[in-house]
């Protein structure tokens, strides 16, 4: 949950009123916000950093720092903040945001190549907008809140802003090597390459943390004026050449992207939020986007979406009985102007295009819990009675994790994530053949699939408890995830025990004899002769364990799992000198 920090005074200022601490504690909290800390910027860092004879000079006006809500975007800096605030309290009407044509509009072309790095762009204009030093830090922090929370730390959308009246469209967005690449960065004096950039920032604090998104492309995505002027080199940083100051009276935002959707929101929330600072308030300058294909495309769209929700489901859902048009009344509040449409049911909600949270009808009836107050909700009790009882295959779980313990077995909890090679090359088999689910973008080689059987993590935790004294006996009874064309999701659960016995010698009876006990304790009989039912081992040959030495343990003539000793070339893989021996089955059949 993203915190932001406003100076108490100016926000009072802003608000038009006073507040207590706790006054204003209970207005954050009406609204669905809360009040983290109130604390001054020299407090903030000297608890950073310690030395309270470095930050002597820091101010000592009062912060109130506020948790937002992740999915609130529009409310990461002051002014989303007080406007919708002051919409709360019904002191001000929802704003009502418009494009206004300019004499030529700024155009903003994007090149074919850029579909190698970042394919997306998107651009606006605020004009004649006037910035004091709080406005001007403010632009600054918002930038930084959407970069780290709906950006993704620039991953999926860098916002580039420019002092229009510095620059000359019509603009490129182009895609070139690095060393084609020229210009002096943010705040910097030397002229630079793309290389030496990547070098020079590779040791900054901030910025160090972006240059892999791009470094080992063979081209880096960068914005050029009509003049040859480099506007930016996304999503490493601007150019000082266009840079904004306090005097700027005219910028230019563009937004490069990898996700279009997210680069349309963060544009649109941007220009929202400081086109308060505008001569005309709330107006934009539309720009014209030409794609690679020769098509234009006019941004902000600032859409403005329309809905119809039911005031009956609405008092349903929550538990209330409120009339439509009291529920039409806190909906405007929550910055979403309603009104109540012929017959009295239906109510008509207009969502801005602050609120890209606004995505169901169900979050229009939370904004409407929100604004009649949660605490105001009557309890009462459910219109029905139920019995509660545990789920059938966790309570089986819990009673044969009793019993195999029981048994002499140690239980082990392992990652349910492992790498490729865990339930692949080190088992003797191909990771094209095993229906594993694969991670898109795995942060590490340890956690590539989800695992598909629960036997490599017992050897690797027996590795890292090799030098405990013999015999180690171990067992896990977890999910195990099996890609699955067949489900919704394309994958299923599967619940299964599997336990290890590691000794001087494999002990094949001994994971036989647990497979016996858990047979007994479910009441599943040995087959023999003419009886129908019951469980039997069958031969098997299996990579993963020795010649002869495996079977699949069948129940009614259906394999369910595995038991055997396990191939040497394995314990080699993993690392053990100690012969094993396994079983693993599923249990579900059991339930």
């Amino acid at each position: 949950m993203p915190t932001i920090g406003v100076k108490r005074d100016l926000l009072f200022e802003q608000l038009g009123q006073k507040y207590t601490d706790d006054e204003f504690q209970q207005l954050c909290f009406a609204f669905g916000l809360e009040l983290d800390e109130v604390t001054t910027e020299k407090q903030m860092l000297t608890k950073e950093q310690g030395d309270v004879a470095a930050v002597a000079d820091a101010s000592e006006d009062i912060i109130y720092r506020i948790d937002i809500p992740a999915n609130r975007y529009d409310l990461l800096c002051m002014e989303g903040l007080v406007t919708s605030l002051l919409v709360f309290q019904g002191k001000i009407k929802p704003p009502k945001f418009k494009k206004v044509e300019p004499a030529k509009r700024q155009v903003l072309k994007i090149l074919p190549e850029t579909a190698e790095i970042r394919p997306f762009a998107v651009a606006a204009v605020l004009r004649n907008i006037t910035f004091d030093k709080q406005a001007y830090d403010s632009f600054i922090e918002l930038q930084d809140k959407l970069h780290q929370n709906l950006c993704r730390k620039r991953a999926l959308v860098a916002i580039g802003t420019h002092d229009l009246d510095t620059i000359q469209g019509p603009f490129s967005y182009e895609a070139r090597t690095p060393d084609n690449i020229q210009f002096v960065p943010l705040n910097q004096t030397k002229n630079m390459n793309g290389h030496e950039l990547m070098n020079f920032y590779s040791t900054h604090a901030q910025l160090k943390q972006y240059l892999p998104i791009i470094r080992e492309s063979p081209v880096y995505p960068v914005i050029y004026d009509a003049n040859g002027v480099v506007l930016s080199l996304p999503p490493i940083i601007n150019g000082d050449h266009s840079k904004i100051t306090l005097k700027t009276r005219n910028v230019f935002i563009e937004c490069t992207a990898t996700d279009l959707t997210k680069a349309k929101i963060v544009l649109d929330t941007l220009v929202c939020m400081f086109s308060v600072h505008c001569a005309e308030k709330f107006t934009v300058e539309p720009c014209d986007v030409v794609q690679p294909d020769g098509t234009v495309i006019t941004y902000p769209l600032l859409e403005v979406r329309e809905t119809v929700i039911s005031a009956e489901k609405a008092n349903a859902y929550i538990g209330i009985q409120e009339e439509s048009s009291k529920i039409a009344d806190m909906l405007t509040r929550m910055y979403l102007d309603s009104h109540v449409e012929e017959g009295g049911n239906n109510i008509t909600v207009q969502i801005p295009p602050t609120r890209h949270d606004v995505m169901h009808a169900c979050d229009i009836y939370e904004d409407v819990a929100i604004a009649y107050g949660y605490n105001n909700i009557k309890k009462s009790l459910p219109a029905f009675m139920h019995i509660a009882k545990q789920f059938p295959l966790n309570k089986l779980t819990e009673q044969l994790r009793e019993q195999v313990a029981q048994a002499g077995f140690t239980e082990a909890i392992t990652f349910t994530l492992c790498s490729r090679d865990d339930i692949a090359r080190k088992l003797n088999k191909s990771i094209d053949a095993i229906a594993a689910v694969h991670i898109a973008n795995p942060k590490t080689l340890e956690f590539q699939v989800v695992r598909t059987i629960l036997l490599s993590g017992l050897l690797k935790t027996l590795v890292a408890n090799r030098k405990m004294p013999l015999p180690l006996k171990l067992f896990e009874i977890s999910d195990v995830v099996v890609a699955d064309d067949d489900t919704e999701v394309g994958a299923r659960n599967e619940r299964r025990l599997c336990a290890v016995n590691c000794n001087k010698s494999a002990g094949f009876e001994v994971v036989h004899g647990l497979l016996d006990r858990v047979m007994q304790l479910l009441e599943v009989p040995w087959k023999t002769g003419n009886r129908k039912n019951g469980y039997y081992l069958q031969a098997a040959d299996d990579p993963a364990y020795f010649p002869g030495r495996c079977a699949s343990i069948m129940l009614d003539g259906v394999a369910i799992g595995r038991i055997g000793v396990l191939h040497p070339t394995v314990l080699q893989a993993f690392e053990l000198t100690t012969p094993c021996s396994a079983v693993e089955f599923n249990i579900e059949p059991f339930v």
